[in-house]
């Protein structure tokens, strides 16, 4: 097959202003190269179409037979849609999720709101799109903070969990100003363990893994934040299977899965909750576009620690999608876990 990679490239913007997180979702070059090396070492046909004109030029000068799109887009909360919503206008099939799936997930409240309804616990939440709205909250201390359209850690910082209304009101305040327009959600912080879970598939989805991550010197008032993920190797550890009894075990897999099915994930998404201390799972937001580093990325290093590695993932991705889009060339040969 003839298959096109698009991406955002980290150095392809300079940040001369705005946060210094501004462009965090972007890829940099050596995850472009892996996932080039993978589907070129599968017998594959690789093209880099990247994103913008580029990508636009690229699409219509190349017969692709499927494009791998991880790109992120840049501007509104339907950012992760923009390559989609054109690969789908031109009838192209891609991996991952369509482009109203992207859009809803990118909307943490909205996602939020969804999940609730299927019986899914998540924090209770506001959002907030002044200062002024924050003071008409009902929520109980500590909260966490964080912007309502971004990932990767994007403005979350080791001071995003509040303690009182004065922190929160100057957290808000710096959101507001660092990534606004958009708005800001506030929830109640869980104190407990944070992990995240990793599910491939269509039809039949299935977990690959559950992976607690743990801060080697909070406890269980670890907060993900920029700066331990920027620092993860000395900060961080990666602990998968979890350790959670199989109870709490079944309970996280069956709310990903349910998540999954709701929100119309394809291919491969992950999923974070907080574990309070009665075993509750609480959702707190899916990636249905998870990073793909051969190095750091959360999905690559839950895939590696379940006993699979790096080229068995990407090739999973591909087997998926090419079953899913019906595409004919030969047989196709996923792995279940």
């Amino acid at each position: 097959m003839k298959i096109g990679i698009t991406y955002n490239l980290r150095h392809e913007i300079s940040a001369d202003k705005g946060p210094t997180d501004l462009y965090e979702e972007f890829d940099c070059e050596e995850t472009i190269q892996a996932i080039a090396k993978e589907l070129g070492e599968m017998g594959h046909e690789v093209i880099k179409l990247g994103w913008g004109k580029e990508f636009l030029q690229g699409i219509l000068s190349e017969k692709c037979d499927l494009v791998f799109n991880i790109a992120e887009g840049m501007g509104g909360r339907s950012r992760e849609a923009q390559v989609p919503a054109v690969l789908e206008m031109l009838g192209i099939p891609y991996t991952f999720s369509d482009a109203q799936t992207l859009s809803i997930c990118m909307d943490k409240g909205l996602t939020k709101r969804m999940v609730s309804t299927i019986g899914v616990k998540t924090p209770k939440f506001f959002v907030a799109t002044t200062v002024s709205d924050v003071r008409r909250h009902r929520l109980g201390f500590p909260l966490f903070v964080k912007p309502a359209l971004e990932g990767s850690s994007k403005g979350i910082r080791l001071h995003s969990k509040v303690n009182n209304r004065t922190e929160l009101e100057r957290q808000v305040a710096w959101l507001l100003k660092e990534y606004g327009p958009q708005p800001v959600l506030v929830e109640e912080f869980i104190r407990g363990r944070e992990v995240t879970v990793g599910v491939l598939g269509n039809e039949k989805p299935f977990v690959l893994g559950i992976m607690e991550i743990k801060g080697k010197s909070q406890g269980d008032e670890f907060v993900y934040s920029l700066e331990m993920k920027r620092n993860w190797m000395e900060e961080v550890e990666y602990v998968c299977p979890a350790g959670l009894d199989d109870f709490t075990s079944e309970r996280v897999a069956r709310d990903a899965l349910k998540v999954f099915k709701l929100l119309g994930c394809r291919d491969a998404a992950r999923f974070d909750f907080r574990i309070d201390s009665m075993g509750q799972p609480h959702f707190l937001e899916v990636n249905p576009l998870a990073g793909l580093s051969p190095v750091y990325s959360d999905l690559t290093i839950m895939a590696i620690k379940s006993g699979y590695d790096y080229p068995w993932l990407i090739r999973t991705i591909v087997d998926l999608a090419v079953e899913r889009n019906g595409i004919k060339t030969g047989s196709v040969n996923f792995a279940s876990a």
